[in-house]
C-alpha cells in the first residue's frame, strides 16, 4: 500500500495549489495523510476528491467549516501498520516520550505544525514522521512531502521528497 504524507499546505495563503509533483504522488498513492493546517476547505475538497483514500486532521490554523469535517486526531490501520495522525505533538524535546504515552498502541504517529521534517523512532519502536510542508517551507531550504510502503504490518521505503 502506497502512502503520501503531507502537513500544513496553508492554501491559498501560502499557494494556490498543491505542485504538480504533488498531485502525482496524490494519483499514484493508494492512501493520502494530511497532518493538518489545511487551512481551506477548497482545498481539502478538491484533494478528497481526487484521492483513492484520505486520511486527514484538523490543524491549528483550520477554521470552523474544516474541523466540522476533521479530527483532532485520526486512527487507522494500513496495510497491517496502525497510525496516529495529529497536527501537533509539542515541543521537539520530549516528544518521542511523549507520543508513547499517548499512542503508545500504533507503530506510526504522523504529525505536521512545525514544518519541519521529522523522522525518529522512540525508545519503544514507535516511529515519528513529520513530512514538513509541500507548499510553505518557512525557513527551512526545500518544501518537502514523504511516501511511504505499508505492508504486512511494516512500514517501508519511507522516503522524504523535496519539490523541484
Amino acid at each position: 500500500m502506497r502512502v503520501l504524507i503531507m502537513s500544513d499546505t496553508h492554501m491559498p495563503r501560502r499557494a494556490r495549489d498543491l505542485p504538480e509533483q504533488v498531485w502525482r504522488e496524490v494519483d499514484r498513492a493508494d492512501v493520502v495523510i494530511h497532518a493538518g493546517d489545511w487551512c481551506d476547505l477548497e482545498g481539502f475538497e478538491r484533494l478528497s476528491a481526487r484521492a483513492r483514500r484520505l486520511v486527514g486532521v484538523h490543524g491549528n490554523n483550520d477554521g470552523p467549516e474544516l474541523r466540522a469535517r476533521l479530527p483532532e486526531t485520526a486512527r487507522v490501520t494500513l496495510g497491517g501498520v496502525r497510525f496516529a495522525v495529529v497536527h501537533e505533538t509539542g515541543d521537539s524535546r520530549g516528544r518521542e516520550r511523549r507520543c508513547e504515552r499517548r499512542f503508545g498502541d500504533c507503530d506510526v504517529v504522523v504529525f505536521g505544525h512545525s514544518h519541519i521534517p521529522w523522522d525518529t523512532v522512540s525508545p519503544s519502536g514507535l516511529r515519528l514522521l513529520n513530512p514538513g510542508s509541500p507548499t510553505d517551507r518557512r525557513r527551512r531550504p526545500h518544501h518537502t512531502y514523504m511516501t511511504a510502503v505499508a505492508e504486512n504490518g511494516h512500514l517501508r521505503e519511507v522516503e522524504l521528497h523535496r519539490v523541484e
